[in-house]
């Protein structure tokens, strides 16, 4: 084989494990894409990497009828990914806004599968091609998979560890297609002497390769408007970070957050929501010297906490890193939690509070865990017995813990789930729940190693919402949110708890809050 084929066949191979990058940041984005606009992660990322996958077999199958012009072939296969996977995010933000109604979800998955089955299309060219060039059939089909496979790790790395954190979902597409356009435009260099109407190519390829740019430094900008039509106030700040995308809202003085587009709390009423969460607890423990937090990195919990001069450590555990760093330096984090996590008495760790209950040796009078709804399966684990065995295992005798439980009026069967989830561990539990405007009803769970005698519970703390008079409300069910679920039959439901190997509490949760 002479100099110029050798070189050829390299080209081949770069090429090869470049697309193959690009085509895993794409199918690993429109996952990240529904998760965060349709919900349901689990859900998603298996649509989309089925579909993604059965386009695949069906760009492979289709590949046998490009018999001739195969290197303009692929040139074109990746302007076309280029163009459709460039303004995919951009366009799901667009019909997520104005249509909804299941047209996003059927957008994301015919650009999912187009974009597989173009993909699918790309490797039999190539291999054919190598094979053309001299490269024997055996060693171009074992080098150009070898260069997809590699290619495929490198890409998913790379979206996790760099893109999605960095770039967002609407830059990240934008810039993965700018990169299939230039492999297509470096092989219209290299193989030039074989494509006919050369510059032809080249200036259509360049007139792309300018738009997408330009959807790169512009994209990011016009999708949050889009974005900006699923919050009812205006975004003032909007962030992707490793974990999930940060929004904060005001309007009229309400400040609002929302994570990965769930409402997290409102300033005008998350003061119920905390007071509830945080005295009745403090109340229900023997003592309070030491006080676990579990999520609560937006520092209003802490901030309950530190009106007790009693508590002498507070730790908070939160996943996110940036959600603290933005409750200690964001003003309008740090007017409701009056700059409570810079009280020595705090110390917050960025850890997954499942791995942090595995490796913590110590005993806390106090456990409040306030996380978010279990919502996917990353979240559900911090709702099943075993995680909740952790707690018992490290709450002080004597002690009180409270977990956030949704609400039981619109996911009742999720809310009494969880608190049977709590009980089977061997607790005692008692149940509460409270009117807050911007959520709704909202309940959550006590629970200790001895009985909790709830005729003792005092507010002793200066509170906007919460009274020892309404403490006794809080713990009244009616018909409709009690704990004896029925079925659409009327036949009453025997619940089960939640467990790593059983996580039904999914299902439940995403039927319940279906239509609201």
């Amino acid at each position: 084989m002479d100099q110029h084929k050798v070189t050829q066949s390299k080209t081949i191979y770069w090429a090869s494990g470049i697309v193959s990058i690009c085509g895993i940041i794409f199918e690993v984005l429109f996952g990240a894409l529904g998760s965060y606009l349709l919900g349901d992660g689990v859900k998603q990322y298996t649509l989309t990497i089925s579909l993604f996958l059965t386009g695949m077999g069906i760009g492979a199958s289709l590949s046998e009828k490009v018999t001739k012009g195969l290197i303009l072939s692929f040139i074109w296969i990746e302007i076309l990914i280029g163009i459709i996977g460039g303004f995919s995010s951009f366009l799901m933000f667009g019909i997520t806004a104005y249509l909804g109604s299941g047209s996003d979800a059927l957008f994301l998955y015919l650009v999912t599968l187009t974009i597989g089955a173009l993909t699918g299309i790309e490797l039999p060219i190539l291999i054919r091609k190598a094979n053309e060039i001299g490269v024997t059939l055996q060693r171009s089909t074992a080098r150009v998979l070898f260069s997809d496979y590699a290619g495929g790790l490198i890409g998913g790395l790379l979206f996790v560890l760099l893109l999605r954190p960095q770039f967002g979902m609407v830059k990240t597409a934008f810039l993965v297609a700018i990169v299939n356009i230039l492999v297509a435009m470096w092989l219209l260099y290299m193989f030039r002497h074989e494509i006919k109407h050369l510059r032809k190519h080249a200036v259509l390829a360049s007139v792309i390769l300018a738009i997408l740019v330009g959807g790169a430094i512009v994209g990011e900008e016009a999708a949050l408007s889009f974005e900006q039509k699923l919050y009812r106030d205006p975004i003032i700040h909007s962030e992707q970070t490793t974990y999930q995308k940060i929004i904060v809202t005001k309007e009229q003085g309400d400040t609002r957050l929302y994570l990965d587009g769930s409402l997290q709390f409102s300033s005008s009423d998350e003061h119920r929501y905390h007071e509830t969460l945080v005295h009745p607890t403090m109340s229900a423990s023997n003592t309070d010297r030491d006080v676990l937090v579990l999520g609560g990195g937006d520092g209003l919990a802490v901030r309950e906490l530190l009106k007790y001069d009693s508590v002498q450590r507070i730790t908070l555990v939160d996943l996110d890193p940036r959600i603290v760093e933005l409750a200690r330096t964001n003003p309008h984090f740090t007017d409701l939690n009056h700059y409570a996590l810079d009280d020595p008495r705090v110390k917050a760790i960025s850890m997954d509070a499942f791995e942090f209950m595995e490796d913590t040796d110590k005993f806390y009078d106090v456990i409040l865990v306030d996380l978010p709804d279990p919502n996917n399966e990353s979240l559900n684990k911090l709702y099943t017995k075993e995680f909740y065995s952790l707690l018992r295992n490290r709450l002080q005798p004597g002690g009180a813990m409270m977990v956030q439980g949704t609400s039981p009026v619109f996911a009742r069967e999720v809310y009494w789930t969880i608190s049977k989830t709590i009980e089977s561990t061997g607790l005692y539990v008692e149940n509460f729940h409270v009117d807050i405007p911007s959520f709704g009803n909202w309940g959550f769970v006590m629970a200790s190693r001895e009985p909790i005698n709830v005729n003792q519970l005092k507010v002793e703390v200066d509170t906007k919402f919460l009274s020892h008079d309404v403490l006794p409300a809080l713990m009244q069910f009616g018909k409709d949110e009690g704990p004896n679920v029925v079925d659409k039959d009327g036949q009453r439901v025997e619940l089960k708890p939640n467990t790593l190997i059983d996580p039904h509490l999914i299902e439940k949760y995403e039927r319940a809050w279906r239509h609201y």
